[in-house]
């Protein structure tokens, strides 16, 4: 049969070793952060990837996208984020858990080498000046926030910035779109942070999404998990993925029951393709990205398309 999938990813794999859970100092956070690390068993100057989960999931999702970036090269670091913990309604660290979020990617790049050490054989491996972020859902606006990438204040300014000028290139799937009238009445009441300013989103970003993606978050359709690529400047490509809902073919996990759209070649496509975007972008390979661009593009039946800035 013939791949579907985009070429421009590393064509050799390595085998990978994962360690959970790390625990790192949060002071403020009320508990200790907890984090996943998939690595590569061999190598040096590895490049590293803090993937942000969305909502419910944690450390221990999205194995197919991690361990795939993992057995190609990458450092892959997923935190557990508090809402993944079951907080009562009246916890008061909830209206502020975006911000927590965003904190547990920073407090993760800043304790990096503890990450390291944590892991046997890691230690002295990490590229400390190849550094991506990703996410899912509210996982991308949080992994976006990073990248420069603001939440919208109650008054309608845009709030302070959280960009790490550590962070080089940011993966960001199914990212949430503007706020304000574009809510539906369910995140108006629940989540009214996902109001996002995208004006300062400079950081060289990577936008996927899916044509079928009704989100009850909006009262818009697919198109809103766009907004990011129009309106960041740093946003470079937008990948849609053709006939995908939320789970993107099913990223968060094989067989997940999370799934609606279940399909493992759809899923391939995201691998390969945010493979070589991380690469070219990271500056390790600059032709993985126009390769994988190009190769998509020249499928008979292609899963998807890409739109560059």
């Amino acid at each position: 049969m013939t791949s579907t999938a985009p070429a421009g990813g590393s064509a050799s794999t390595v085998p990978v070793v994962s360690v959970r859970p790390v625990t790192l100092s949060a002071p403020g956070r009320g508990a200790d952060l907890r984090v996943r690390v998939t690595a590569p068993a061999t190598g040096h100057r590895l490049p590293v990837v803090v993937f942000s989960h969305g909502m419910t999931l944690g450390m221990d999702d999205y194995a197919p996208l991690v361990d795939f970036w993992a057995a190609h090269g990458f450092v892959v670091i997923q935190p557990t984020h508090l809402d993944s913990l079951g907080l009562p309604p009246d916890d008061p660290r909830n209206p502020l858990i975006w911000r927590i979020r965003t904190d547990d990617l920073t407090g993760v790049l800043d304790q990096l080498e503890a990450v390291a050490a944590a892991v046997p054989g890691l230690a002295g491996r990490i590229d400390h000046g190849r550094i991506a972020v990703a996410g899912h859902s509210w996982g991308a606006q949080t992994a976006s926030t990073l990248a420069g990438a603001r939440v919208v204040d109650a008054d309608g300014t845009a709030g302070e910035s959280m960009a790490d000028s550590r962070v080089r290139a940011a993966v960001l799937l199914c990212l949430p779109g503007t706020g304000g009238a574009d809510l539906s009445p369910l995140a108006v009441q629940y989540f009214p942070f996902m109001s996002p300013d995208f004006a300062e989103l400079k950081t060289p970003s990577l936008v996927v999404a899916g044509d079928a993606d009704q989100s009850p978050l909006t009262v818009r359709g697919p198109d809103w998990f766009t907004d990011g690529y129009r309106l960041g400047p740093g946003v470079t490509d937008l990948l849609t993925l053709f006939g995908a809902e939320h789970g993107l073919g099913g990223i968060q996990g094989f067989h997940d029951t999370r799934t609606t759209d279940e399909s493992p070649e759809r899923v391939a496509v995201v691998r390969q393709a945010t493979l070589a975007y991380l690469r070219t972008a990271l500056g390790l390979d600059d032709d993985a990205w126009p390769t994988a661009r190009l190769s998509l593009a020249e499928v008979g039946e292609p899963l998807g398309k890409v739109d560059s800035k």
